[in-house]
């Protein structure tokens, strides 16, 4: 789209993710670019509405099938009413979480077939895809222990360990299968050193010629 692009950002619970893309707007604004920061679940009114109904309640409380179809209905009103209308306009959409996440989670994690997800990607979002893709890595265990000592934790991140761990992998898979899309960063860095290497990659991969 028309001058701008969509960079997401993914991996698994208590990676980062929300502080390095506030980090990464931050820079990118400094640069002169117009830049919408969003998240998924989420990102719409609608699709917020949906967020609390699959973070909420215990772990069994939706089947792999039916978080899938929710979060893609989630993700179509995201990108119907803020994703492409920003990019549009020309601004830069930084995501908490795209797609992947739902590979990652659903097919990975809770063991659902793939190709019921990619078939979803294919009918509900067809060939559009992020521009650039970074996915946080972090040994699971020092994720969790983050998430813990925040507080308050979701359904997911109460989810067993061998569950953390199909989703780091997935997210290492997801990663190596698509190199042009995707980077992998070292997440167990300090905070301003991941911020760093986040800036790096993007100047890299997108920022030739400035704004």
């Amino acid at each position: 789209m028309a001058g701008g692009r969509f960079i997401t950002l993914e991996g698994g619970e208590g990676v980062g993710k929300s502080t390095q893309v506030r980090r990464l707007a931050v820079a990118l604004r400094e640069r002169g670019y117009d830049v919408v920061t969003t998240r998924e679940p989420g990102g719409s009114p609608g699709a917020e509405e949906i967020r609390q109904v699959l973070i909420t309640g215990g772990g069994e409380r939706w089947s792999p099938v039916t978080e899938a179809l929710l979060l893609f209905a989630a993700r179509r009103d995201h990108l119907e009413r803020t994703i492409w209308p920003a990019l549009e306009r020309g601004a830069w959409v930084i995501s908490d979480r795209f797609a992947d996440s739902t590979l990652a989670y659903q097919g990975h994690g809770h063991e659902l077939n793939q190709d019921i997800i990619i078939r979803l990607y294919a009918n509900v979002i067809g060939k559009f895809y992020p521009d650039l893709t970074l996915v946080l890595d972090l040994p699971v265990e020092a994720g969790l222990a983050r998430v813990h000592a925040r507080g308050a934790a979701d359904r997911y991140e109460e989810m067993d360990i061998a569950f953390h761990r199909r989703l780091r992998q997935g997210f290492l898979d997801i990663a190596a299968h698509d190199p042009r899309r995707c980077v992998v960063i070292d997440a167990s860095e300090p905070e301003e050193a991941v911020a760093a290497g986040i800036l790096e990659t993007v100047g890299r991969r997108l920022l030739a010629g400035g704004p």
